[in-house]
């Protein structure tokens, strides 16, 4: 049976892979996309979303505008050398695209999705936690009929990648990510010691847009353009790096492959203090009995590269032209 996802997201590189990976994954589906600051601002986050419906056809989805700013008080900050300053890396949107409208509020739409798939939806969050932080505000009572939530954030015995020790979603506002990981119930972590490892060759990159070339896939094209944009940026930081890690998509696919998976529950605070641990994520991995009193969630420690991958590669291909509606 398919996975129904409502899925959080801000839209820079990785995230424009998942959702591609989303629509054309059959084991699931997405009932909703929440676009927010992050990655890009809020404003070019709902214009990708709409590019990204454009094509694929699915209009059906609702496409909801989520939070502009961080609870931290301060102005966001952008990564357009991680991702492009339009979220797209290297491919250049046409000419021809008009984003519909500007910025929109239609936040409270999340309650009647979540009220619409009573205990059957699961909330994937890739991006900054701030939209699912107000939704836990707004509506804990029907956000406690959510069946599980996966969220891609924080960095456990690993280092950051926004500063030694903090990972980007939750140093982008880590009291939100707060909120969240105090109150939120069958929540599932994917931290980035484990999705560093979700690597894109560049070869398998150079394979995608071949097969894509082939069925003249106006949405596969999109692919080599941000990856090699994406795979640059890790290069120049990491120059052993072969490609570049899909974060969002492992865990996107973690919530139809729990085989695939190996998890620990562990007890997990976020830093909110300010001060050089600010956004860092703790867990008690000590082999004690009695671990600290934190909320205790689940966390992926280890996965299956080789099944994950060969899916991947199989969905932006094969399920991508077998599919697109255009």
């Amino acid at each position: 049976m398919k996975k129904k996802v409502l899925l959080f997201a801000d839209f820079g590189i990785d995230d424009i892979m998942a959702i591609i990976y989303a629509y054309y994954e059959i084991h699931v589906e997405i009932v909703g996309v929440v676009a927010e600051y992050g990655n890009v601002d809020k404003r070019t986050a709902i214009r990708n979303a709409r590019y990204l419906q454009r094509n694929t056809g699915r209009y059906d989805i609702p496409l909801i505008g989520g939070a502009e700013r961080s609870m931290t008080g301060e102005p966001p900050i952008y990564y357009p050398e991680v991702h492009g300053p339009e979220g797209f890396g290297g491919y250049v949107l046409p000419e021809d695209f008009q984003a519909e409208g500007d910025v929109f509020e239609n936040f409270h739409q999340i309650y009647d999705i979540i009220e619409k798939f009573d205990g059957e939806l699961n909330i994937v969050c890739v991006g900054r936690l701030t939209s699912l932080a107000t939704s836990f505000i707004l509506y804990p009572e029907t956000v406690a009929k959510v069946s599980d939530i996966f969220v891609m954030g924080g960095t456990f015995n690993f280092p950051g990648n926004v500063t030694p020790v903090a990972e980007a979603n939750i140093y982008g506002d880590p009291y939100a990510a707060n909120i969240v990981f105090n109150f939120a119930k069958n929540l599932t972590i994917f931290p980035l010691n484990v999705t560093q490892k979700a690597i894109l060759t560049a070869e398998m990159v150079n394979e995608i847009e071949i097969l894509n070339k082939e069925k003249n896939s106006q949405l596969g094209s999109i692919i080599k353009p941000m990856m090699d944009y994406y795979w640059q940026f890790y290069k120049s930081q990491i120059p052993t790096i072969p490609g570049a890690p899909l974060h969002d998509v492992v865990t996107l696919w973690g919530v139809f492959n729990e085989k695939h998976i190996k998890y620990e529950r562990k007890p997990v605070k976020v830093v909110t203090s300010q001060g050089s641990a600010f956004g860092q994520t703790i867990g008690d991995f000590r082999d004690f009995i009695q671990l600290a009193e934190y909320p205790v969630h689940r966390i992926a420690m280890e996965f299956n590269y080789t099944a994950f991958i060969n899916r991947v590669i199989a969905v932006l291909t094969v399920e991508l032209n077998n599919h697109q509606s255009l």
